[in-house]
Order: C-alpha cells, then sequence, then structure tokens
C-alpha cells in the first residue's frame, strides 16, 4: 500500500461480511436447481461465489441445466433468500456495531453480489440503512466480482477515488474484485468458504472477525 495514502470511505461486502449467508443461497439454489428438475454439482457452489445474479442464473440454467430462463431464475431464487431472511435475518457478530462505528468516521458504502431487493431487504431489517451513502448489486454493473467493477462503481458513487477507499472482504473474488480496483483491502476470511492463500495475500489487514474492526484500525490501517 502507498504509504501516503488515505482513507476517505469505507466499502463493505455483504454475504459472509455482515451476513453469515452464504449457506442460504447455496442451499437455495440447490434446492431450486433439484426442484425445477436440474442437475446440481458439488462444485457449483464455490463456481458461483462471486457472481452477479446475472451471472449465477445463467451458470445454473447453462451448467446446471435448470428448465427454466435466467431471468426467472434469479427472481425466484432471491424471492426464496428474501422469504428466509424474514424469518431469521443471520447477522454475523459485531456487525451493526462495526457498520455503525465506521459510519461515524467515514462515508460508507456497499458492494454487493446480491440482488437489489435483497440488499435493501438486509439494511432496512438490520437498521443500518442509512449508515449507507451508497449500495451497489453486481446485477447493476457488467461483471460480477472477481472484476472490480461493483467496487468501482461503489466509489464512483460515493464520489471519491477506488484508491482512497478501503474494501471489507470474506472472500477470494472478493478480495481479487477489492485489489483489481486498486483499494486497501481488509480480510476477514469466511470461515466455511476460506478464500486461497493467493487471494488472501492481497489483504492490507487481516482479522478474523468483523468484532475486531473499529476506526481505531482504520485508521492505523492507513498510517502504515
Amino acid at each position: 500500500m502507498d504509504p501516503d495514502r488515505q482513507i476517505a470511505a469505507v466499502i463493505f461486502d455483504l454475504d459472509g461480511v455482515i451476513l453469515d449467508s452464504e449457506s442460504v443461497w447455496v442451499e437455495t439454489k440447490r434446492d431450486f436447481t433439484e426442484e425445477s428438475g436440474g442437475h446440481w454439482k458439488q462444485s457449483a457452489q464455490w463456481d458461483m461465489l462471486g457472481m452477479s445474479s446475472i451471472e449465477w442464473s445463467r451458470y445454473m440454467h447453462d451448467e446446471l441445466d435448470v428448465p427454466v430462463a435466467p431471468e426467472r431464475i434469479s427472481e425466484e431464487v432471491a424471492a426464496r433468500v428474501v422469504a428466509r431472511y424474514h424469518q431469521h435475518l443471520p447477522l454475523l457478530p459485531g456487525a451493526v456495531e462495526s457498520v455503525r462505528a465506521l459510519a461515524s468516521e467515514w462515508q460508507l458504502g456497499l458492494a454487493s453480489s446480491s440482488n437489489r431487493n435483497v440488499i435493501d431487504l438486509v439494511l432496512d431489517e438490520a437498521g443500518i440503512a442509512g449508515c449507507f451513502a451508497a449500495t451497489v448489486s453486481s446485477e447493476e454493473v457488467p461483471a460480477g466480482k472477481p472484476a472490480p467493477d461493483v467496487y468501482l462503481e461503489a466509489a464512483s458513487r460515493l464520489r471519491v477515488e477506488p484508491a482512497e477507499c478501503a474494501a471489507v472482504e470474506d472472500s477470494s473474488n472478493g478480495l481479487r474484485s477489492a485489489h483489481a480496483a486498486e483499494m486497501t483491502v481488509i480480510a476477514i476470511p469466511n470461515k466455511d468458504f476460506p478464500p486461497e492463500r493467493d487471494a488472501l495475500a492481497l489483504a492490507d489487514l487481516e482479522l478474523d472477525s468483523l468484532e475486531k474492526l473499529s476506526p481505531e484500525r482504520v485508521e492505523a490501517l492507513a498510517r502504515q
């Protein structure tokens, strides 16, 4: 990291950082695949990590033989996820506290692979929607993670340079995406879907829990 770099904004991922939700998405996609007559394969959960809804719905149609149009796959899966979140929102420990603490010091953005309606529901239900100055779904940009598009768009909406942003990520594709956007990268590795070593090596800071992500940590990182 450039020693003269300043941090003007912090951009969070959603799934695996704020929400313990990767398994929810995997189970929902698998159930939909099998119920609709497709053929689930074990590698699918890894293949789809970081994909936008446009990309993973096309993957389910083309690679898992789901006999439904990709647009409907995306809508149906997202609707099922929303229904599960209405029953129980799987917030990770320290998520709300960390978001609110950092929002008191910096502009916050969100760069997520989740569908737009899922993002809005989660932030509203968690009571933190007002903490974010900009939120972006990767379905709103040309390519999902590991491409940098969703992070670059978040920085653009925040009106800050990407190099002045810190990104909080948990997965291989997320870490690669934030690094490709030339942001300071904070890794909080997902315990169920741990990032690959080469992706984790791209992080400027690694923490084992969001509970440890404080304004002081970010400030210290900016001074390194």
